[in-house]
């Protein structure tokens, strides 16, 4: 009968649908669910990964753009009455609203995210991460490794400083090409997001932090004083904590904040970053 719903994965809507059970086992071994958890799938595509969450979380909720996938999964998963699946845009999703009136019930988000969404994702993602109890997703390998990147690695840049700000990041394992129907041209693998309780050196002023991230990576190959310069028109580079003949890509995330803390107690800022 599950034949009957024949869905071809579609360009548009970046799907490639994961059909390696050995990899959706570990993906799901890596998760652990729990029967009380608050546990969120997005793009749950033809629900590979969906049927065994369900096993462990039975009141899992699932966010799916693809209208034509929604009746499949609710047929598949028609024995599970808990489940919910909403006909849901993740970038544009309030996920407030499914951690309770206070956000007592932290999230615990999964997905095999869209490679062509994945970044803006992460960004929406981490304006939620108070409610967030820990995040897995499957990602192209190469924004895994951006996520992991450190100072002076070719993979470092914004996403690398915000999300590590953010979150702890470990990569979990590798998912060949071959795990997927259709086969993507790119190496995926898991990556497991905790977000902090509190970063290990808050920002004082966390949207001017994301502002000088932002504008010191369009130019990251020239020094630091030079990349400022949209921002800060007329920065004096003598007293900043840290050397202005640097490039961006070599300072720590820990650097950014000492940074930016001292350039919004200065009240230097006069231009306007992306």
């Amino acid at each position: 009968m599950d034949n009957f719903f024949d869905h071809r994965a579609r360009k548009r809507f970046g799907q490639n649908f994961l059909v390696d059970e050995n990899i959706i086992e570990k993906i799901v071994r890596a998760v652990a669910p729990k029967e009380s958890d608050n546990l969120v799938e997005i793009g749950p595509g033809q629900g590979a990964i969906t049927r065994l969450l369900l096993q462990h979380c039975p009141s899992l909720t699932a966010l799916e753009l693809d209208r034509d996938l929604i009746p499949m999964l609710q047929f598949k998963f028609r024995d599970y009455p808990e489940f919910r699946i909403l006909e849901r845009d993740a970038l544009k999703f309030d996920f407030d609203t499914l951690s309770g009136e206070a956000g007592e019930r932290p999230l615990r988000i999964v997905g095999n995210l869209p490679y062509n969404i994945s970044t803006p994702l992460l960004f929406h993602l981490l304006g939620f991460r108070g409610r967030v109890q820990d995040m897995h997703f499957m990602l192209q390998k190469e924004v895994v490794d951006r996520l992991n990147a450190t100072p002076g690695n070719k993979s470092y840049g914004r996403l690398s400083v915000m999300v590590q700000y953010h979150c702890r990041v470990q990569g979990l394992f590798p998912v060949p090409p071959q795990s997927f129907r259709p086969a993507p041209k790119v190496e995926s693998a898991i990556v497991r997001l905790i977000p902090h309780a509190e970063p290990p050196r808050p920002a004082k002023d966390e949207p001017l932090l994301g502002r000088i991230v932002s504008v010191a990576f369009q130019q990251r190959r020239k020094t630091l004083r030079n990349a400022l310069k949209p921002l800060f028109p007329e920065l004096d580079a003598g007293g900043l904590p840290v050397d202005a003949s640097r490039r961006p890509e070599t300072l720590s995330v820990q650097e950014f904040v000492d940074l930016a803390n001292y350039l919004g107690t200065g009240k230097q800022e006069t231009g306007k970053g992306n």
